[in-house]
């Protein structure tokens, strides 16, 4: 199984690998936060953990953000030098927004990253873990949104999509085939 896929959009890559997102070396990681910004579980506390007191500093100074919005912390002691923390829609069936709430968490994650002059950035499967979002179709709004917003941005360089499990790259792995980016 290979442990890296590669996709060319436009002068810019989306790159799928299977792994610890806190072990990035992209200027910046994306954590998947909860709407305090206080840190939690999966990818969160992970990011929290790896990356010491300094973000949960910084977090408390921002005080919190809404579902679907971004803000951006040091990344303390990580390899990356910012935390981009989005939340993403916690699944209620699909029929509260959550497609929509979703695609803003991506869309301005890379914005924000764009306005900062980020050129790299790792994500991982935003709102699949504890918020329940079906990885299936979560694959589909995550790539779309990136693939969509890097063909108007050349500035970003490179975006990675981080992630844990082997079912969860196959699953990446097949709808980046589905939607004609690889």
């Amino acid at each position: 199984m290979p442990d890296k896929i590669e996709s060319e959009v436009k002068s810019s890559k989306i790159i799928l690998a299977q792994g610890d997102i806190t072990k990035q070396t992209t200027e910046a990681i994306v954590n998947a936060a909860n709407s305090l910004l206080r840190g939690g579980g999966g990818v969160d506390g992970a990011i929290h953990r790896a990356g010491g007191p300094k973000i949960m500093e910084e977090c408390r100074k921002i005080g919190g953000c809404p579902a679907g919005e971004a803000v951006i912390t040091t990344g303390g002691n990580l390899k990356a030098k910012y935390v981009i923390h989005t939340v993403g829609p916690i699944w209620k069936g699909g029929n509260a927004r959550e497609e929509e709430t979703l695609t803003r968490a991506y869309q301005n994650s890379l914005a924000l990253a764009s306005r900062k002059g980020i050129r790299t950035l790792s994500f991982p499967s935003i709102s699949t873990g504890a918020y329940g979002y079906p990885l299936q179709e979560a694959s589909k709004v995550a790539l779309n949104t990136i693939g969509n917003y890097l063909k108007g941005h050349p500035e970003i360089e490179k975006v990675v999509v981080v992630l844990f499990s082997d079912q969860d790259f196959h699953i990446y792995q097949e709808t980046l085939k589905e939607i004609g980016l690889r």
